[in-house]
């Protein structure tokens, strides 16, 4: 496919992680406008920053084994991490707080809130288990935990046995993706190389669908409803972009259970991102390629190639607002680019003018 020549805005590069990074994801547009950005680390000290220009706001200390994924409620006032140390935790993102820890009996890879519930939370992993925990109803006894810096933080601990699980049997491998779908009552789950629509009232599979290999990133992709139109990708609903094997796919509908597209790349992909108004992918590449490739929806040409990772790209994901898109890379950095023409964020004049200061852990600063 025929190359087009790149628009090379510098992307801001985030430090701070120092081992890499499995998932990035951000919030809802907040009133004003704004959003944020967390990140998971296998470093277990997963990250909130500002997701407009990248800037360190806080770190989520009391992991104790490494961060698999890492989501940030409907309202934004809390984030929900999956570990390997057994547990997932719900933290205040104003206080940078522990409020529970969902205790485990094996590796957590996925977490997923409801699309209009910040009380409700899904997890999944190496129990190959998926579990829906309602937080206002979980009231155990309280233990205390210390954080690093040595400050006692009371937080609940609640057993698994304590939510209820739903898709009994059904999973055979570690489940890694968990997505609620529009309709609250279907969540959509990936394991190995298959996804499951699984049915909460009666807590069984309805659908099940076979990839192309191991799926390496499942998401949905999906714009603030002030930015959405029905002239969208998926018509203003989100749409499941799902990585697997050398294989990109595509959903939409309430459920996401109508295929929009597949595309068969030539290498393995290890993740996907697409902007339903831009009509635009983001691929990552995975092992050995350190590269994340834009492509346009409509003809599958290849527009662009972002080259400034120094390992592979597990998670890609794009702004609310669709102005930016944000990679996650085994090389311990995130890295954004700029979606949109003019100004926006630290991007002051394009193409071009940028300096490498970087503050706190934040992203690199642009000059005017």
């Amino acid at each position: 496919m025929a190359v087009e020549t790149p628009r090379q805005y510098v992307p801001l590069t985030c430090h701070g992680h120092s081992r890499p990074v499995p998932h990035i994801s951000f919030s809802p547009l907040e009133k004003d406008e704004s959003y944020y950005l967390i990140s998971a680390c296998k470093d277990g000290n997963p990250m909130l920053r500002d997701g407009q220009t990248g800037d360190w706001i806080g770190t989520f200390i009391g992991h104790k084994g490494a961060v698999w994924q890492a989501r940030l409620s409907p309202d934004a006032t809390t984030a929900a991490t999956a570990s390997a140390d057994f547990t997932a935790k719900i933290w205040d993102t104003h206080t940078g707080e522990l409020l529970f820890t969902l205790q485990h009996d094996h590796i957590v890879r996925a977490v997923a809130y409801p699309p209009d519930n910040s009380d409700l939370v899904a997890t999944g992993g190496m129990e190959k288990k998926l579990r829906i925990f309602d937080l206002t109803e979980m009231k155990p006894e309280s233990t205390t935990e210390s954080s690093s810096s040595g400050n006692n933080v009371a937080a609940s601990t609640i057993p698994a046995s304590s939510a209820f699980e739903i898709g009994v049997g059904a999973h055979t491998s570690s489940i890694k993706f968990i997505v609620w779908t529009k309709d609250p009552n279907i969540l959509i789950t990936a394991s190995d190389n298959t996804l499951r629509w699984i049915d909460l009232p009666s807590r069984s599979v309805v659908r099940s669908q076979v990839l192309d290999g191991e799926i390496g990133s499942c998401e949905f992709c999906a714009l603030a409803p002030e930015y959405t139109s029905k002239t969208d990708i998926g018509e203003g609903l989100p749409v499941l972009a799902v990585a697997a094997g050398k294989s990109i796919y595509f959903w939409g509908g309430l459920q996401a259970t109508e295929e929009l597209k597949r595309i068969n790349m030539d290498y393995k992909v290890a993740s996907v991102a697409l902007d339903p108004k831009g009509r635009k992918i983001v691929v990552g590449e995975d092992i050995p390629a350190t590269w994340a490739r834009v492509y346009r929806w409509d003809d599958g040409t290849e527009i662009d190639i972002h080259k400034g990772h120094h390992g592979p790209v597990w998670s890609v994901a794009f702004s609310p607002d669709g102005k930016l898109y944000a990679t996650g890379s085994e090389d311990g950095t995130i890295k954004m680019w700029k979606n949109c023409e003019g100004f926006y964020g630290l991007w002051r004049g394009g193409a071009g003018a940028t300096t490498t200061g970087t503050n706190g852990g934040g992203g690199d600063r642009n000059a005017e």
